[in-house]
This record gives C-alpha cells, sequence and structure tokens, in this order.
C-alpha cells in the first residue's frame, strides 16, 4: 500500500504507531475509515451516551476533514453498540446532527463489548473521494 493512502489526522497518531491501524485509507475514489469510539481527552468514553457519541462523530469528523472529504460524502455507515436498544434513540438524535438528507446505508449491529471499556458505540464508514 502506498504511504501517502493513509489517512493521519493531528492527535491520532498513537493509533497508527502503537496500535498499528490507520485511522483511514484511500483507495481509489473511497475512503474506507477505521472505527472510531468516542472519547475524551483521558483517552476513556464518557459514562454519559450522548457525550460519548457526540465525541466519537467528531473523532469521525477529523479524520474525514483531514482527508479532503466531509459527513456528505459518506456513503455508507456502519455502527456497534453495546446496549443497542437502550441508547438508539439518543444515538439517532446525535447522528441527525451530523449525517443530512440524503443518507447514507447504515447498518446498527449489537455487541456485547468495545475495545475501550465503557466505549457504548464504534463508528465506522466509508466516503466517496473527490466529489
Amino acid at each position: 500500500m502506498d504511504k501517502n493512502a493513509i489517512v493521519i489526522p493531528k492527535g491520532m497518531e498513537l493509533y497508527y504507531d502503537q496500535y498499528h491501524f490507520a485511522p483511514a485509507v484511500k483507495d481509489g475514489n473511497r475512503l474506507y475509515c477505521s472505527g472510531v469510539i468516542g472519547v475524551g481527552s483521558d483517552g476513556k468514553p464518557p459514562a454519559d451516551p450522548e457525550t460519548q457519541f457526540t465525541q466519537a462523530f467528531e473523532m469521525l469528523k477529523s479524520v474525514l476533514t483531514t482527508a479532503g472529504v466531509s459527513f456528505s460524502d459518506v456513503i455508507e455507515m456502519t455502527t456497534f453498540h453495546v446496549g443497542l436498544q437502550a441508547n438508539l434513540t439518543t444515538f439517532m438524535k446525535v447522528k441527525d446532527r451530523y449525517l443530512q438528507a440524503p443518507y447514507p446505508s447504515w447498518t446498527a449491529i449489537g455487541i456485547t463489548e468495545l475495545a475501550l471499556p465503557g466505549g457504548l458505540v464504534e463508528i465506522k464508514v466509508i466516503a466517496r473521494l473527490g466529489s
């Protein structure tokens, strides 16, 4: 893979250097974003679901912006939820602040845990480049 295809926003270098994955990779006219979990400045997910979901979308926004695209370029979103039913309404409220019509495809999956203790959602997207 071409090193220039890797997207690493400022402040996310640790993911690439320590955990050995890119926050996003450009391939042709697509941007493949790794999943993001909303974390605070302490590196931990906040207990409040709305705050955590907002931070996840803000991290994702940073990845998209670094790649030169925005939420309007997102064509597919997959979300992984701990407590899917309990938090879906709150998640959708936050999601709708970032994603506007025409909406991308979306798959929401309920799971038992994420890589970070206390994480309630991980969001990964595919976006169109050069639109």
